[in-house]
């Protein structure tokens, strides 16, 4: 279940120390509770895949993946316009503290990235179009890039990458999810539950690059409303807010690049 350092992100406002542990001690409590009646209410099994074919809008989605690919193609050829995660998420220096893991935003938290929409507009439409979207970034691993296991935060919600760029070494590319490889196809959806723990590795001289989704979970009667209170609350989160603060000032950056230009 969640780690005190996971709930801490929730819990624990900027510049927190020894007087918000208490605190912490009760996200944790109420997050364990809480994702308990996640897995009672949920319309899926509690398991670490899912068969990307049994949601509707997977096979829409990778029908429009030649026109996101062209627009990712143009995102890449300005690679130093390109944030690390950990440069918008601090958080994710737990994982990450290279410049090797880089993130486009278009969506996070529910929060829209305008500008970058506007750069990938078909791109934008075709997240949108997905029932319960709640983020939506390109994911650009570098050749040799390893993301060490990990566990999601929040049960409520499924992750979805759709493979843009796949190493041509494609078995030396791969995602444990929960103890399972699997392995990326391009144009295809992999569908997980990202609180089983799971790591990346990319052993190939190549890059590979997918667009990343968390899309709500699939909820019946009281937990979609369970669930829909609980995603409020991490988007009034001080860790939700600050990761928007650092992309408007990367955005503000990279405007300031422009008009120099």
């Amino acid at each position: 279940m969640q780690t005190e350092s996971q709930v801490r992100k929730f819990t624990e406002p900027e510049g927190g120390g020894k007087r918000h542990r208490p605190s912490i001690a009760i996200g944790l409590w109420v997050i364990k509770r809480i994702e308990r009646a996640i897995v009672r209410f949920s319309s899926l099994p509690d398991q670490p895949w899912f068969d990307s074919e049994q949601f509707d809008w997977t096979a829409k989605l990778q029908s429009h993946a030649p026109a996101i690919r062209a627009e990712l193609d143009r995102i890449l050829d300005q690679p130093d316009r390109i944030p690390n995660f950990q440069q918008i998420s601090k958080d994710q220096e737990n994982i990450t503290r290279d410049d090797r893991w880089k993130t486009f935003f278009l969506y996070g938290y529910g929060f829209r990235m305008d500008a970058n929409c506007e750069r990938c507009p078909e791109t934008a439409r075709a997240v949108e179009s997905i029932p319960g979207m709640y983020t939506a970034f390109f994911s650009i691993l570098a050749p040799g890039k390893q993301i060490p296991l990990h566990r999601g935060p929040y049960k409520g919600l499924l992750r979805c990458h759709l493979a843009l760029k796949i190493p041509e070494r494609a078995e030396d590319c791969w995602i444990d999810v929960g103890g399972e490889r699997r392995h990326w196809e391009i144009d295809r959806c992999l569908v997980f539950d990202d609180t089983y723990r799971h790591g990346v590795e990319n052993n190939t001289d190549d890059q590979r690059v997918v667009l990343f989704l968390d899309i709500k979970r699939p909820m019946r009667g009281p937990g979609r409303v369970l669930n829909n209170v609980v995603l409020r609350l991490i988007r009034l989160s001080p860790f939700i807010r600050d990761a928007i603060r650092n992309h408007k000032a990367w955005e503000r950056r990279i405007g300031d690049l422009d008009g120099a230009d």
